[in-house]
């Protein structure tokens, strides 16, 4: 008889690992509070990008392999469910500030070394697409390694998928304690999660952080995203464009302010090809930040049976395939592969 686990929130990380457990033959119950992408992963932007490569580190590295992974494993979920996620990897523009040219050659050389072929940064001054952002210098850096996901799209995809796999998703439970569910379960409840793993370990986990994006009406579904100075501008397939995001710790509201404005006149700034587009969405949520800044995956130290899949913060959507897979392999085949700096205390 197949070995049944249940998985607690249906954001990101929560639907990856419910979706990885369901194809490797588990039975699978994902139990949500309110419905799925209820939290962050229910934003607009859906940005895969890699670390700046040099320095290189665990965490850049199980990116940089999710990223690799990431076509052959949305289309795995795109097939077993029949819902597509949004998912292209149309690459990536960031326009080189003056006096910054030699560190953008570095950044070249350095994903030279750091990124397997055919991946690699460029740096050009005829920049291609429907979306090109303004250089003061004329230079930009271009990847292929970059993609994006609709995050809506993505759950609905994922959520499909593990229905078709036999899986249960029961939406609307409330919150869940572990006491409700004496068998021990994957725990992926974001911000209240980092809370919860706090109390339990006697120091702050993590907290959580505020960002806004919006969505415009500008469709260049093929042309490569683009980053400036922390700034996302992410074509979809549907004829939008998001913008996103901000980071503003210590809020806990869910409200749009003027935060969200300044960053609509940046990108239209930047991009002066979305000058007219109609503002569709303002979007806010909080994001789960763990302290040590990488995903929390593993045991969940004093709860025999419990795990915890949390912290995906700004790199949530690219590494929740790669957590998922950790967490699988552990649970199911007892194979643990997680890195050092993301194990929970």
């Amino acid at each position: 008889m197949a070995r049944h686990l249940t998985v607690v929130g249906a954001g990101i990380f929560g639907l990856c690992c419910g979706w990885e457990l369901a194809r490797r033959g588990a039975r699978v119950t994902v139990i949500e509070a309110e419905r799925i992408g209820a939290g962050p992963s229910g934003g607009t932007v859906g940005a895969l990008a890699p670390h700046a490569p040099g320095a290189w580190n665990p965490k850049k590295q199980t990116q940089l392999e999710a990223l690799i992974a990431a076509e052959s494993w949305w289309q795995a979920v795109r097939d077993a469910g029949g819902a597509d996620p949004g998912y292209a990897r149309n690459g990536r523009l960031q326009p080189v500030a003056p006096g910054a040219e030699d560190q953008a050659r570095a950044r070249v050389a350095a994903a030279a070394q750091d990124w397997p072929a055919p991946f690699r940064m460029t740096l050009t001054d005829a920049p291609t697409g429907a979306l090109v952002p303004d250089s003061a210098s004329g230079l930009w850096l271009a990847d292929n390694l970059t993609a994006r996901l609709s995050p809506r799209a993505a759950g609905a995809a994922l959520a499909a998928a593990i229905r078709a796999s036999g899986g249960e998703i029961i939406e609307s439970a409330g919150r869940q304690r572990p006491q409700d569910l004496p068998q021990g379960a994957i725990w992926a409840t974001g911000v209240q999660g980092l809370a919860d793993l706090g109390r339990d370990l006697g120091h702050k986990a993590g907290d959580g952080v505020k960002g806004q994006s919006a969505l415009l009406a500008h469709a260049a579904p093929d042309a490569p995203q683009v980053f400036a100075e922390g700034l996302h501008v992410v074509p979809h397939a549907d004829g939008t464009t998001a913008i996103g995001s901000t980071s503003e710790p210590g809020h806990e509201d869910t409200a749009t302010d003027e935060q969200l404005d300044t960053l609509i006149a940046r990108a239209r700034a930047l991009c002066p090809q979305l000058a007219g587009a109609e503002v569709l969405e303002r979007w806010a949520g909080i994001r789960p930040r763990a302290a040590s800044r990488a995903p929390l995956v593993g045991p969940w130290p004093g709860r025999p049976g419990n795990f915890i899949a949390n912290g995906g913060f700004k790199i949530g959507f690219a590494m929740a395939p790669a957590v998922a897979e950790m967490l699988a392999d552990l649970i199911l085949d007892g194979t643990d592969r997680i890195p050092t700096g993301f194990r929970p205390g």
